[in-house]
């Protein structure tokens, strides 16, 4: 029985290997260094975040007001891009999975602290709906690690992160047009950091402009 067992999580470790390689392990203190920083911008990000929804529009340039900044990190592709930056960035996919669910936790904590210290409330409702998605986050990085890998698999999980991001910058079932600038900078970036060779890279833009289409068939208001 231990025989079999053994066969059995070697046959996984060689399937998931096959898709992407863990790198060698850091030293433990790089390790922790890593996630302190993590947190750091995580925290911080929370806190300018809520500064901007409580700020005035007009404390900003001209070009800031037109970009909206302000309501861009209420928005949901730019925590897709973070959560999948941080992820593919991680050297296996458990730290990613750990690096991705130490950056939205610590973001929320610097969000809803600087809510309940400075603003003077605390929508519990609202945050523990950010509080369930964090925890989510640490199934989908680690699947999302995979998207820099090899083979079909790495390039239906680019595909489904490109999609999404794609179905959130432009409108393609009721006429083609663009709904907000700043996403449609946060697919470019997507794309950039899940760029692959040319022929796989085709592959994935094409399967993603389905998976785009089929997200604003079925969940067209979502994000």
């Amino acid at each position: 029985m231990l025989v079999m067992n053994n066969h059995y999580w070697r046959k996984k470790c060689y399937f998931f290997e096959s898709i992407r390689v863990p790198q060698r392990e850091e030293l433990i203190k790089k390790q922790v260094m890593v996630i302190i920083e993590i947190i750091l911008f995580g925290f911080i990000l929370g806190v300018v975040q809520k500064w901007l929804d409580e700020s005035a529009s007009q404390i900003f340039p001209l070009w800031l007001q037109q970009l909206d900044i302000s309501n861009y990190f209420g928005r949901l592709s730019i925590w897709i891009l973070l959560g999948t930056v941080i992820s593919v960035q991680a050297s296996s996919p458990l730290k990613a999975s750990i690096h991705t669910f130490c950056f939205f936790i610590s973001m929320l904590a610097g969000y809803y602290l600087y809510c309940y210290y400075i603003v003077g409330f605390l929508p519990i409702s609202y945050m523990m709906i950010w509080v369930v998605i964090s925890f989510l986050s640490i199934f989908m990085a680690y699947i999302c690690w995979f998207a820099k890998g090899e083979g079909m698999i790495a390039i239906v999980i680019s595909s489904g992160i490109l999609g999404v991001l794609f179905a959130q910058a432009f409108s393609l079932t009721q006429g083609f047009y663009v709904y907000y600038i700043m996403k449609v900078i946060t697919w470019v970036v997507g794309v950039v950091v899940l760029y692959r060779q040319t022929k796989e890279f085709i592959v994935v833009l094409g399967l993603s402009l389905v998976i785009a289409i089929m997200y604003q068939l079925f969940i067209p208001y979502w994000g």
